[in-house]
């Protein structure tokens, strides 16, 4: 992607229709917010209409929910349950198909690279570091993803910029929002008031340039692009969590028998939400299945989780069988480990393990507990 960038725009709400449309006719499949089963998600979009007009969402350990607002705002919402890691890094795929010919397999079917690129509307800072880092571990590497690297060639990304915080964002504290600062090809903050409703626009590539050109704008006053600013510093000074980055994986390496884990195992389910709605946990399980006449097979690979039992078996059965082990491995990987292998956190503070653990188990309050209860280390 490259980094050219045109002077802010602004354009009317009526434009996004247009967007949408243009972006289509460029041959990208479009995908973005929209309602669905008391929840936003994200799913194929073809027209303006289909976007959560009006809606925003209330946020809290174990609870979600939606609401009207008072305004017509698209964007009026944090994140939901699914991130863009469903089409990037897909939950289920067929590795390969086979049937018996003359009494040998023959490879029929491979997963192949989607027909169409595709378009994602409504990317939030937190879910474009994400990308990044899923970028990172599954294309930055010796071993690549061909099945993620051909899901994510081509992808056009339209960030809309957070003007509001959910009780359990945390990414402040993270460095990885509100505001998403590049790697997208526009970048829309939403304003809606007594002047109107519109958008400051930023084009962050040439592509941004190319389909911004096509749409109805005007250069972006002073004015608006001030309250563009305030408003995603609103965002930021909302967030009631946060997470103390300061040496935290020396932190959790020299914790490793720190009562918490006991603690919190009372609580925790283990039930694997926290690793399905988290937009940076890549771990998979394969699986070769065959119908009743052994004349078909077919291999899948299955998104998995550390918190399954089965997930740690090795010769002899599993090397984490309490829920203390598995939620220590989750948490410290996630927080320290992760730092060793890829560089970086693998928690982008997005909230969503926090609004979807059924418990409320809240991750940012756990590593508060084990850096004010002393060092507890693993002897």
């Amino acid at each position: 992607m490259n980094s050219r960038r045109t002077q802010n725009a602004v354009m009317g709400a009526s434009q996004l229709g247009k967007l949408i449309e243009s972006l289509a006719s460029r041959g990208y499949e479009v995908l973005g917010p929209t309602v669905r089963d008391g929840a936003i998600i994200y799913d194929r979009i073809e027209s303006a209409s289909e976007l959560p007009v009006g809606w925003t969402d209330e946020q809290k350990p174990g609870q979600y929910r939606l609401k009207r607002r008072e305004d017509e705002a698209v964007f009026g919402f944090v994140v939901g349950p699914q991130s863009w890691k469903k089409y990037l890094h897909p939950a289920e795929v067929r590795l390969w198909s086979a049937e018996r010919q003359e009494g040998t397999f023959r490879i029929i079917n491979n997963e192949k690279k989607p027909k169409r690129p595709s378009a994602f509307l409504g990317v939030r800072a937190c879910e474009l570091k994400a990308i990044g880092i899923q970028d990172k571990v599954l294309l930055g590497g010796e071993y690549r993803d061909s099945i993620y690297g051909g899901r994510r060639e081509g992808v056009f990304i339209i960030v809309v910029q957070c003007t509001q915080s959910a009780e359990t964002c945390f990414c402040a504290s993270m460095g990885t929002g509100p505001r998403a600062e590049s790697g997208f090809d526009l970048s829309l903050t939403e304003l809606v008031g007594p002047e109107g409703h519109r958008f400051v626009v930023e084009a962050g590539s040439d592509r941004g340039v190319e389909v911004l050109a096509g749409l109805e704008t005007s250069p972006a006053s002073d004015a608006d692009q001030k309250k563009a600013t305030d408003a995603v510093e609103a965002a930021a000074k909302q967030q009631v969590r946060s997470i103390d980055n300061n040496g935290i994986k020396e932190l959790l390496y020299q914790n490793f028998e720190h009562p918490r884990w006991e603690q919190v195992a009372t609580r925790c389910l283990t039930c694997a939400n926290c690793t399905m709605v988290c937009p940076t946990c890549f771990c998979t399980n394969v699986e070769d299945v065959s119908d009743v006449t052994g004349e078909h097979a077919e291999r899948w690979r299955r998104w998995d989780s550390c918190f399954t039992q089965a997930f740690s078996y090795i010769h002899g059965g599993s090397v984490r069988t309490s829920s203390k082990a598995r939620y220590r491995q989750w948490m410290t990987h996630k927080l320290a480990a992760w730092i060793d292998q890829f560089g970086s956190s693998g928690c982008v503070g997005c909230g969503r393990c926090i609004t979807w653990c059924p418990v409320g188990i809240d991750i940012t309050e756990e590593v508060r507990a084990i850096r004010e209860g002393g060092s507890h280390g693993n002897t």
